[in-house]
């Protein structure tokens, strides 16, 4: 009976002028799924029409809706999954909201997270809301950077930039600003001079933490934007400067940002005189972790012989996908603390998926190594699981080898 006019004793108008649908249904299969059907159709202010008109609902998300009533069948889609989770919600259908909570959540990414902060907020999701904040705080500079960032109302806006735990240089904060700022003149579509810029984001601009840059990335970027006034950018230039500082309307403390947690996988270490050898050769080895993690680096070992400068080329990848890939340097001092060396960007990492971590090092040849290696070892909450990888040539595996530590956010 879903959506066909057979015996069907109501219809509804969905959608707005130009774009509206009129779709068939029943009383009875719509009350018995809905508390606000069965009030729209049953109690005191019962709706008594032949047709009832719902503007504020895209047909298709509609549609969706009186799918799972009917046939008891969630079917989401990428476009419409927003729409379907609003109408859920407004009619009352829990376990169809929970699957476009989920929904999302596996799509969840920096390219989409400020743009569904936004939208969980309008929707009041708890669960969307701080899986949002996740991977804003963990991916401050790509989210920032995303095509979506632009598209968030004032209010979404004004939460993000305010927010303590980004883990962001603050230039990267104030670029983005700017960004929103000349899309929304183009949205009201008024010229993007600085003086209509600032008029856009009103006291939002007061919430970035511009004096807690560096004094050249200060003069290069927000000293030459039109944003800022010619009083504000000599303020500033004094605040630097000055011994007695003046006082600013922008807030002069760094950001807290995120505390990496560190997954240390071996229960000792060692080192013998005729191994750790490096000669370019892959260490790699593979993990799992049970919730959603970001990667952000890895720990490594270096010199057992004494002080020693390397060359790391870290990897992290999918199914032979790489999704990041750095070379970096980093000193050894010659005793067995691990050294960290990290990725520009944390990289997302699903729960339930193998991933691979390998490691190329250049430098002093023999170094420590870790044994005792733990398959599983659960770090603030997270469980994460070891296995040996196909891709290490130089030893590394479960119970022995490099790559010591994970760090990573979560």
């Amino acid at each position: 009976m879903f959506n066909n006019e057979l015996l069907s004793d109501v219809h509804f108008i969905v959608g707005i002028n130009g774009v509206t649908k009129r779709i068939p249904a029943h009383k009875y299969v719509l009350a018995i799924g809905s508390s606000v059907f069965f009030a729209m159709f049953n109690g005191d202010l019962a709706e008594n029409k032949d047709e009832i008109h719902i503007p504020d609902v895209e047909p298709k998300a509609f549609l969706a809706l009186l799918r799972y009533l009917y046939c008891d069948e969630v079917c989401l889609e990428a476009d419409t999954v927003l729409p379907t989770l609003y109408a859920s919600k407004k009619y009352i259908v829990p376990y169809l909201a929970q699957a476009c909570v989920e929904f999302l959540e596996t799509s969840l990414s920096y390219k989409n997270a400020c743009i569904l902060l936004s939208q969980s907020c309008l929707f009041e999701d708890a669960d969307l809301t701080h899986r949002c904040w996740e991977v804003i705080d963990a991916q401050t500079e790509l989210s920032l950077c995303a095509d979506g960032f632009t598209d968030v109302d004032i209010k979404t806006l004004k939460a993000i930039i305010s927010r303590e735990s980004l883990s962001v240089n603050e230039l990267v904060v104030f670029d983005a600003a700017d960004r929103w700022a000349e899309a929304e003149c183009l949205r009201k579509d008024v010229e993007p001079s600085g003086i209509n810029k600032r008029e856009m984001l009103g006291d939002a601009l007061f919430l970035i933490r511009i004096p807690t840059m560096l004094l050249q990335e200060f003069a290069d970027g927000p000293a030459m934007s039109d944003l800022l006034t010619k009083e504000e950018i000599i303020s500033i230039f004094v605040w630097y400067s000055a011994t007695k500082k003046p006082e600013l309307t922008y807030p002069t403390e760094r950001r807290r940002g995120l505390t990496p947690h560190c997954c240390h996988r071996f229960q000792s270490t060692a080192y013998r005189s005729n191994q750790w050898r490096y000669r370019g050769r892959c260490d790699s080895i593979q993990f799992m972790a049970d919730k959603r993690i970001f990667i952000a680096g890895y720990g490594l070992y270096g010199s057992s012989t004494g002080a020693a400068n390397y060359k790391a080329n870290i990897k992290l990848s999918h199914n032979g996908v790489v999704l990041s890939e750095e070379t970096a340097g980093f000193f050894s001092d010659g005793c067995s603390k691990t050294f960290s060396v990290w990725f520009k960007n944390p990289v997302q990492c699903e729960p339930g998926l193998f991933y691979t971590a390998s490691a190329i090092l250049d430098g002093n040849e023999l170094s420590y190594f870790g044994q005792e290696g733990l398959s599983e070892v659960v770090c603030d909450g997270i469980t994460i699981q070891f296995q040996c990888s196909i891709d290490s040539t130089n030893g590394t595996g479960v119970q022995g080898g490099q790559i010591p530590e994970l760090v990573f956010y979560h």
